[in-house]
Protein backbone atom coordinates (compact mmCIF):
# COMPACT_ATOMS: atom_id res chain seq x y z
CA UNK A 1 0.00 0.00 0.00
CA UNK A 2 1.20 3.67 -0.63
CA UNK A 3 1.66 5.65 2.17
CA UNK A 4 0.46 8.86 3.17
CA UNK A 5 3.41 11.09 2.79
CA UNK A 6 3.68 9.55 -0.84
CA UNK A 7 3.44 12.48 -3.33
CA UNK A 8 0.31 12.83 -5.61
CA UNK A 9 0.07 13.28 -8.92
CA UNK A 10 -3.13 15.61 -10.78
CA UNK A 11 -4.30 14.13 -13.92
CA UNK A 12 -7.06 16.18 -15.92
CA UNK A 13 -8.87 14.16 -18.95
CA UNK A 14 -10.18 15.69 -22.07
CA UNK A 15 -13.61 16.40 -20.46
CA UNK A 16 -12.06 18.50 -17.80
CA UNK A 17 -12.04 15.59 -15.15
CA UNK A 18 -9.60 15.40 -12.62
CA UNK A 19 -8.25 12.29 -10.76
CA UNK A 20 -5.86 13.12 -8.36
CA UNK A 21 -4.23 9.52 -7.55
CA UNK A 22 -0.86 8.59 -5.88
CA UNK A 23 2.53 9.00 -8.17
CA UNK A 24 3.56 5.13 -7.68
CA UNK A 25 0.06 4.40 -9.53
CA UNK A 26 0.41 7.13 -12.10
CA UNK A 27 3.87 5.70 -13.00
CA UNK A 28 2.69 2.31 -14.25
CA UNK A 29 1.92 4.42 -17.51
CA UNK A 30 5.49 4.86 -19.53
CA UNK A 31 3.73 8.20 -21.17
CA UNK A 32 2.95 9.77 -17.52
CA UNK A 33 6.36 8.37 -16.13
CA UNK A 34 8.17 10.21 -18.92
CA UNK A 35 5.91 13.50 -18.83
CA UNK A 36 6.94 13.56 -14.78
CA UNK A 37 10.55 12.89 -15.65
CA UNK A 38 10.71 16.09 -17.74
CA UNK A 39 12.12 18.57 -15.95
CA UNK A 40 10.95 21.57 -18.48
CA UNK A 41 7.17 20.58 -17.82
CA UNK A 42 4.71 21.66 -15.18
CA UNK A 43 3.32 18.75 -13.67
CA UNK A 44 0.71 20.30 -11.13
CA UNK A 45 -1.56 18.58 -13.65
CA UNK A 46 -1.31 16.63 -16.16
CA UNK A 47 -3.40 16.97 -19.40
CA UNK A 48 -4.78 13.73 -21.15
CA UNK A 49 -6.53 15.10 -24.18
CA UNK A 50 -7.23 12.44 -25.75
CA UNK A 51 -9.16 10.44 -22.72
CA UNK A 52 -12.37 10.98 -21.69
CA UNK A 53 -12.97 10.97 -17.43
CA UNK A 54 -14.66 8.03 -17.70
CA UNK A 55 -12.39 5.96 -19.40
CA UNK A 56 -9.30 7.62 -17.29
CA UNK A 57 -11.74 6.46 -14.23
CA UNK A 58 -11.44 2.22 -15.09
CA UNK A 59 -7.78 2.84 -16.29
CA UNK A 60 -6.85 4.24 -12.74
CA UNK A 61 -8.98 1.85 -11.16
CA UNK A 62 -6.99 -1.05 -12.85
CA UNK A 63 -3.75 0.57 -12.39
CA UNK A 64 -4.83 0.97 -8.41
CA UNK A 65 -5.96 -3.02 -7.99
CA UNK A 66 -2.34 -3.83 -9.56
CA UNK A 67 -0.19 -1.55 -7.88
CA UNK A 68 -1.85 -1.62 -4.45
CA UNK A 69 -2.37 -5.47 -4.25
CA UNK A 70 0.67 -6.87 -2.38
CA UNK A 71 3.23 -9.02 -4.08
CA UNK A 72 3.84 -12.32 -2.83
CA UNK A 73 2.83 -15.81 -4.07
CA UNK A 74 -0.64 -16.21 -2.11
CA UNK A 75 -2.58 -18.19 -4.34
CA UNK A 76 -5.50 -15.80 -2.83
CA UNK A 77 -3.95 -12.71 -4.53
CA UNK A 78 -3.47 -13.79 -8.15
CA UNK A 79 -7.34 -15.34 -7.97
CA UNK A 80 -8.66 -11.94 -6.79
CA UNK A 81 -6.76 -10.66 -9.69
CA UNK A 82 -7.82 -13.12 -12.06
CA UNK A 83 -11.45 -12.39 -11.19
CA UNK A 84 -10.68 -8.36 -11.29
CA UNK A 85 -9.30 -8.39 -14.58
CA UNK A 86 -11.75 -10.76 -15.70
CA UNK A 87 -14.60 -8.72 -14.67
CA UNK A 88 -12.89 -5.45 -15.80
CA UNK A 89 -12.79 -6.37 -19.60
CA UNK A 90 -16.55 -7.06 -18.88
CA UNK A 91 -17.91 -3.67 -21.03
CA UNK A 92 -19.50 -3.05 -24.41
CA UNK A 93 -17.13 -2.89 -27.84
CA UNK A 94 -17.39 0.70 -27.52
CA UNK A 95 -16.18 0.94 -24.07
CA UNK A 96 -13.24 -1.80 -25.01
CA UNK A 97 -12.17 0.37 -27.82
CA UNK A 98 -11.75 3.33 -25.39
CA UNK A 99 -10.06 1.33 -22.74
CA UNK A 100 -7.84 0.06 -25.52
CA UNK A 101 -7.18 3.95 -27.00
CA UNK A 102 -6.50 4.60 -23.58
CA UNK A 103 -4.00 1.64 -22.60
CA UNK A 104 -2.08 2.08 -25.94
CA UNK A 105 -1.81 6.03 -25.44
CA UNK A 106 -0.81 5.63 -22.06
CA UNK A 107 1.42 2.98 -22.69
CA UNK A 108 0.45 0.77 -20.36
CA UNK A 109 1.46 -2.87 -21.97
CA UNK A 110 0.21 -4.65 -19.09
CA UNK A 111 -3.51 -3.35 -19.36
CA UNK A 112 -3.19 -3.26 -23.31
CA UNK A 113 -2.28 -7.09 -23.48
CA UNK A 114 -5.67 -7.99 -21.50
CA UNK A 115 -7.57 -5.66 -23.45
CA UNK A 116 -6.68 -6.50 -26.82
CA UNK A 117 -6.70 -10.54 -25.58
CA UNK A 118 -10.43 -9.46 -24.42
CA UNK A 119 -11.50 -8.34 -28.42
CA UNK A 120 -9.58 -11.17 -29.53
CA UNK A 121 -11.91 -13.14 -28.09
CA UNK A 122 -14.80 -11.44 -29.07
CA UNK A 123 -13.85 -11.99 -32.72
CA UNK A 124 -12.78 -15.70 -32.63
CA UNK A 125 -15.39 -17.93 -34.09
CA UNK A 126 -16.98 -14.69 -35.79
CA UNK A 127 -17.92 -15.35 -40.01
CA UNK A 128 -16.69 -13.07 -42.47
CA UNK A 129 -20.53 -11.03 -42.18
CA UNK A 130 -20.30 -10.97 -38.39
CA UNK A 131 -16.69 -9.75 -38.66
CA UNK A 132 -17.64 -6.96 -40.73
CA UNK A 133 -21.12 -5.58 -38.08
CA UNK A 134 -18.33 -6.07 -35.49
CA UNK A 135 -16.07 -4.24 -36.78
CA UNK A 136 -18.17 -1.98 -38.70
CA UNK A 137 -16.34 -2.39 -41.96
CA UNK A 138 -18.63 -1.48 -45.10
CA UNK A 139 -18.60 -3.84 -47.86
CA UNK A 140 -17.97 -1.94 -50.68
CA UNK A 141 -17.50 -5.13 -52.70
CA UNK A 142 -20.17 -5.46 -56.24
CA UNK A 143 -21.74 -9.42 -55.56
CA UNK A 144 -19.34 -10.05 -57.99
CA UNK A 145 -16.44 -9.07 -56.82
CA UNK A 146 -17.30 -10.91 -53.69
CA UNK A 147 -17.80 -13.71 -55.58
CA UNK A 148 -14.85 -13.72 -57.13
CA UNK A 149 -13.02 -13.35 -53.48
CA UNK A 150 -15.06 -15.90 -52.39
CA UNK A 151 -13.97 -18.35 -55.03
CA UNK A 152 -10.27 -17.19 -54.79
CA UNK A 153 -9.82 -17.29 -50.92
CA UNK A 154 -12.71 -20.21 -49.72
CA UNK A 155 -10.86 -21.26 -46.95
CA UNK A 156 -11.61 -17.65 -45.59
CA UNK A 157 -15.02 -18.29 -45.91
CA UNK A 158 -15.17 -21.91 -44.06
Amino acid sequence: MSSSSSKMVVLKSSDGETFEIDESVALESQTIRKMIEDESADHSVILLPNITGTILSKVIEYLKKHVETPENDDNMVEKDLKSFDAEFVKVNQDTLYDLITAAHNLNINSLLDMLCNAFAGMLRGKNVEELRKLLRVVNDFTPEEEEEIRRETAWAFE
